[in-house]
């Protein structure tokens, strides 16, 4: 045990606090699936433990991997993924993959292997990063707005365009942190409100088209109109009816819970497992569990501001807080569906909720933290000029 701790570094903290979230997601995930064992399944839910336990598995191998990485090694990654995300994304949109006879243009399936993967999780850390080193770039620098449109909107742009068909609510959440990103960055407040102005006209734009010629756009686009449309309103719908039973089941836990294993609910709430998991664990865990979740992910949330306070450098700085807070703002956006603060959005519980992709992407997040948090940058000055890293000759001539 002592020679595996000597092989981690970064934030110790960070480090147990993933694996402790990691470890309660096992008990509502099992407990959950098994609606799903009877639906999909032959009745056991074994299945589909192993299953999260491997998605969880190939999680901490990517996250030690990526937390062993120089941290400064990211800022000609991402200029390479930028492209690779893009056509992903295109790729993704274009095919209109369904699950289960579902739209899903979210996801991309994977030759060969046989699993779906979402595309736009990758996106979302790959543009953080991006935009984090192209800030780190011009800090204290004076840019005129015309200078960055090119080298910083057009790609943000660009990569929420092809989110935003299949996946409004991600597509609001990167938009979100990107606007905290380039505030916290230095961006100049003058092209920030310009930003924002263009950003809610283009929506509107989009909204208007999608509306105006329904034929066009993805079935997702319907979706999240009328989700919005019906929270407003207060209008029966099947995502009226998930929220019902999450409510109930909340209000099901009272302060100690049901007991692992016997929440009721399970058995009603679709996506009990993935979007809906916090209910579960107030059900069967009540508001001491629900008090833990929340107390986690605020030290977590702690541990970040930590890290990015202490960085060496100022692309570790918005390193950190452009994968990090994602996590957070996507976990309290899924505690508040579940309790009907928001809209129905398809967010799930970060480390907690079934999904290899959320998972695994949550994983990287973390693993580029707790590289800036190791400081185990290597500086240009002490590198043999013969010996000049690739990925830093490329982030240094963009």
């Amino acid at each position: 045990m002592k020679t595996v701790f000597n092989r981690i570094q970064g934030d110790k903290t960070i480090w147990a606090i993933v694996a402790f979230l990691a470890l309660i997601s096992f008990m509502p995930v099992y407990s959950a699936s098994s609606n799903l064992a009877y639906l999909y399944g032959d009745g056991s839910t074994l299945p589909f433990l192993i299953k999260h336990f491997a998605h969880l598995l190939l999680g901490f191998a990517i996250l030690y991997g990526v937390h062993k990485i120089p941290y400064h090694y990211f800022k000609g990654l991402s200029i390479i993924a930028l492209p690779v995300v893009l056509l992903l994304l295109i790729v993704t949109l274009s095919q209109g993959t369904t699950i289960e006879g579902a739209n899903a243009s979210r996801w991309i399936r994977i030759p060969f292997v046989g699993f779906t993967f979402q595309t736009s999780t990758l996106a979302t850390v790959v543009l953080m990063t991006y935009v984090a080193r192209y800030l780190s770039k011009i800090k204290d620098k004076a840019v005129t707005f015309k200078e960055t449109i090119l080298p910083l909107w057009l790609p943000v742009f660009l990569i929420l365009a092809f989110i935003l068909p299949a996946n409004f609510s991600t597509t609001a959440i990167v938009f979100t942190m990107l606007i905290v990103l380039v505030f916290i960055g230095g961006y100049p407040l003058k092209y920030l409100g310009v930003i924002l102005v263009v950003g809610l006209l283009l929506l509107t734009l989009f909204i208007l088209s999608a509306k105006a010629f329904p034929d066009v756009f993805p079935n997702r686009v319907d979706t999240w109109i009328s989700r919005v449309d019906n929270f407003i309103d207060g209008e029966d719908t099947e995502a009226d009816y998930q929220i019902e039973k999450a409510k109930i089941a909340i209000a099901s836990g009272g302060v100690a819970g049901l007991g692992p294993g016997k929440s009721v609910q399970k058995n009603f709430l679709p996506q009990s497992s993935s979007d809906f998991i916090f209910a579960i664990i107030v059900e069967e865990f009540g508001l001491i569990g629900a008090l833990l979740i929340i107390f986690l992910y605020l030290l977590l949330l702690f541990r970040i501001v930590i890290v990015a306070h202490k960085a060496p450098t100022i692309f570790g700085k918005l390193l950190v807080i452009g994968v990090g807070l994602p996590i957070i703002f996507q976990a309290f956006i899924n505690m508040a569906v579940a309790v009907e603060v928001f809209p129905v959005t398809g967010q799930t519980l970060p480390l907690i909720s079934s999904g290899g992709t959320s998972i695994w992407m949550t994983c990287l997040a973390i693993g580029m933290i707790l590289s800036v948090s190791a400081k185990r940058e290597i500086q240009t000055n002490t590198i043999d000029n013969t010996e000049e890293n690739p990925l830093d000759i490329l982030s240094q001539a963009i």
